[in-house]
């Protein structure tokens, strides 16, 4: 057993829509630069971040292509960060709503990233030194 610390993430933004996501990803990033094991629970809008099928897209108005355009997928952050805690060792489970996925449709998620439900994100809550909830009102 490792004596590294494991912090919870509950996140309920959707992709693209806010600051909020880019925060958070940068949390969880901080959060494994600490060492700590990392659990997120994702619900609500934020149930999207790991659906498979998300795709860059240039941008017309701007004039520059998919290639130029490099717009930045959540499905690619969270592949990240899986990698940057296997490469120190440390755990990071993902774990989305399952009614939340249903009601939008994103059942296709990365690798890694899996179904639950609220008695997870009290499992992951109950195992973890401390757990921060990022949300809208």
């Amino acid at each position: 057993m490792s004596h590294n610390k494991t912090l919870t993430f509950a996140f309920m933004d959707p992709p693209f829509e806010s600051e909020r996501t880019v925060t958070f990803f940068r949390l969880l990033d901080a959060a494994l630069d600490a060492n700590s094991h990392v659990k997120v629970f994702a619900y609500e809008g934020a149930a999207a971040l790991s659906f498979a099928k998300q795709q860059q897209h240039g941008n017309a108005i701007h004039g520059n292509d998919t290639q130029q355009e490099d717009h930045p997928l959540t499905k690619t952050w969270i592949a990240s960060l899986q990698k940057k805690a296997r490469k120190k060792a440390l755990s990071f489970e993902w774990i989305n709503c399952g009614l939340c996925v249903d009601e939008r449709g994103v059942n296709d998620t990365i690798p890694g990233c899996n179904r639950g439900g609220p008695a997870d994100l009290w499992r992951y809550a109950s195992e973890s030194f401390n757990t921060l909830t990022i949300g809208t009102r």
